[in-house]
């Protein structure tokens, strides 16, 4: 009788050993969340927030990955990855969205309040788009742009068209790149015209605007959306609830991207910023049994984080 009750209990013992060891994240079958986003700096705070989100306190993996735009929506419409928090909508993504939309699920702004067009320095003597064509010379008939996949690179090219500025070359590059440049025209005062959007942290580095633009070409208001592969809600529900109340403000993410300019640690910047937003987190995880577990945030230690005054 002895010989029967010793495997029982050993069951017993392991059932009760994987509960606890699931409960506590030490056992964890969960598929690996596959994130990409476009390498702009503020893609790169939203998606590693995100991305701390779902390891730190959701105990997922979590993979992210830099792409075109382009490649970006064709990888979640074709079921490959999993989504991305970068969709800027309706204007510079507004023709991938029509490309995408019946094989991608759209779950709305992550963040409202943004904006896309040509930016200068404050000392720069043109004020609208169409004042381009008089101080070409000054501008060496360059406007500074970034990855020739992105919608407002598109965008500008048609604003080249309108406005006429035949003697311009769009010069593509990446965010880095354009920032180099810009930054470095800053420094000895040349004139210099870029591609922009907010919220970026270059409008907190220097005194920078927007050249108006009357025909409206570059729209108006602009808000970040996030877009999911279509059967994400079936199999990872409580992922798809969590991205789908994700939200925050432009001071968020300017914050996050000042933070990340000047120590470029993202994904620790990330975690660190989620300690001192808990609030916010508890928020997006409303439903997922997971808004019980943000407080655990404050006991992290994050060496690699920024120091904070």
């Amino acid at each position: 009788m002895k010989k029967a009750l010793i495997p029982i209990a050993v069951i017993v013992v392991m059932i009760v050993i994987y509960t606890v060891s699931t409960q506590t994240g030490e056992v964890d079958d969960r598929p690996t969340v596959e994130l990409v986003y476009v390498e702009w700096s503020s893609e790169l705070a939203s998606t590693n927030v995100v991305r701390a989100v779902l390891q730190e306190v959701m105990g997922y993996r979590c993979e992210i990955a830099p792409v075109s735009a382009a490649a970006m929506w064709q990888a979640v419409a074709a079921g490959n990855r999993d989504g991305f928090v970068a969709a800027w909508l309706p204007t510079m993504h507004g023709h991938y969205l029509e490309a995408n939309e019946d094989n991608v699920l759209d779950l709305g702004p992550n963040l409202e309040g943004t904006r896309t067009g040509l930016v200068v320095p404050e000392y720069v003597d043109a004020k609208s788009i169409d004042d381009l064509n008089v101080y070409a010379d000054d501008f060496d008939h360059e406007i500074i742009g970034i990855d020739p996949g992105a919608g407002i690179m598109s965008t500008t090219q048609e604003a080249m068209e309108e406005y006429n500025l035949d003697g311009y070359n769009l010069v593509e590059g990446s965010d880095a790149t354009m920032i180099a440049v810009l930054q470095d025209a800053v420094r000895n005062e040349k004139p210099i015209v870029v591609t922009g959007w907010t919220p970026h942290w270059k409008f907190t580095r220097w005194p920078l605007r927007y050249l108006e633009d009357p025909k409206e070409i570059y729209g108006g208001e602009e808000q970040i959306h996030t877009v999911i592969r279509m059967d994400l809600p079936i199999e990872m529900p409580e992922v798809h609830t969590f991205l789908d109340q994700f939200y925050w403000e432009p001071e968020h993410m300017e914050e996050l991207m000042n933070w990340n300019d000047d120590h470029p640690e993202e994904y620790a910047n990330a975690v660190k910023w989620l300690t001192m937003n808990t609030d916010l987190v508890r928020q997006w995880l409303e439903g997922t049994g997971y808004a019980g577990q943000v407080d655990e945030l404050e006991n992290l230690e994050v060496p690699d984080a920024i120091e904070l005054d």
